[in-house]
């Protein structure tokens, strides 16, 4: 079938389906078990409203729970057991409790990619959500801001391994004497006259030229989001510290920021999500290579490379525990929000 019109009998499918199960299930609803008619006319109806909402959740909740709840219960399950594979080729799944766990935690590289992701939490939503600000703050300032912004948000629109692969170009190195095409190197030798470097397998700083490219796709998410905070901020407050005798940064600093305080947190807890689950980047530039592994790339090696499903699943749940309280205070803060 051609992609055009397998897409088309999708759609038509999908909503066709939707409007059927809707309907279908209300005319059940108010036909057979709660119809509204007879003695118990106006209990029926009373019931047949408490139920409907549901009616309409549930396709959600089903969906939810077969993409969202099955994978983790099951993720939890392969981390507590190691796949056998049988003389006869099919494959069973033996206890071993938390076994996985210690022979993770067992492994160098378990921390190492634990204290990159420590390292990268410090540094990208701090930096990430600061330039945001900055930008959000400078932009509103210029007459050219909507382009200055547009610039800015630009790299939003690039997926992450495509964002790699431009600032792997921009690391590159070429041997000494060769036309250095790599920005970074063709800077370095034009100043100092050394021969390149080659600064991905440099450890340390090269988990730090890693979370360069994060920062330059998050700031315009920050800055985006900032950037309306900043507007929604009174102008009376603004103009009562102008009249007070304020300077520009006393009324940055003490004025506009307590007031978006919580915007703020919002940004830098939803970034803190992004760099918990990093894999990309690090995937496409290193591989977790020279001390850059992350836990991410970790639990794909684990569980791709090595074929270890029970130590890649228990890299998954140390994973899902690191993210989880984050979600959860930022739900929480959201909901206190909009009450």
């Amino acid at each position: 079938m051609h992609p055009a019109l397998l897409g088309l009998v999708t759609i038509i499918m999908g909503v066709g389906g939707c409007v059927g199960y809707f309907w279908l299930s209300n005319y059940v609803l108010d036909t057979f078990i709660y119809p509204p008619r007879g003695k118990n006319a106006g209990r029926n109806i009373n019931r047949a409203n408490i139920i409907r909402p549901w009616l309409f959740l549930f396709p959600a909740l089903a969906a939810l729970s077969i993409y969202l709840a099955y994978p983790v219960l099951e993720t939890i399950r392969l981390s507590l057991t190691e796949r056998v594979t049988q003389p006869d080729g099919s494959t069973v799944y033996d206890f071993v409790g938390l076994a996985n766990y210690s022979q993770m935690m067992a492994e160098p590289k378990f921390w190492e990619a634990l204290g990159n992701n420590m390292l990268w939490l410090i540094v990208v939503p701090a930096l990430s959500t600061a330039f945001g600000l900055l930008a959000a703050q400078l932009t509103d300032r210029i007459g050219w801001g909507s382009i200055a912004k547009s610039l800015i948000f630009m790299p939003m629109a690039i997926s992450f391994v495509g964002a790699a692969v431009i600032w792997k170009l921009v690391y590159d190195a070429r041997p000494p004497g060769a036309e250095q095409i790599g920005v970074l190197n063709a800077i370095y030798v034009y100043f100092s006259g050394n021969d390149p470097q080659q600064w991905l397998t440099i450890p340390i700083w090269n988990s730090f030229l890693l979370m360069i490219v994060l920062i330059w796709i998050q700031t315009g998410f920050a800055m985006v989001i900032l950037s309306a905070a900043l507007r929604s901020i009174p102008e009376e407050t603004i103009e009562a510290a102008i009249v007070d005798g304020a300077n520009p940064f006393q009324i940055f600093f003490k004025i506009k920021i307590p007031q978006i305080k919580g915007t703020i947190v919002v940004v830098w807890t939803t970034i803190t999500l992004t760099v918990l689950k990093v894999f990309d980047i690090v995937f496409a530039m290193t591989n977790g290579q020279w001390q850059t592994q992350v836990l991410a790339n970790y639990m794909f090696d684990k569980l791709f490379r090595s074929n270890d499903w029970g130590v890649g699943s228990a890299a998954a749940i140390v994973i899902m525990i690191l993210v989880m309280p984050i979600l959860i205070w930022n739900v929480r803060n959201v909901r206190q929000e909009m009450r």
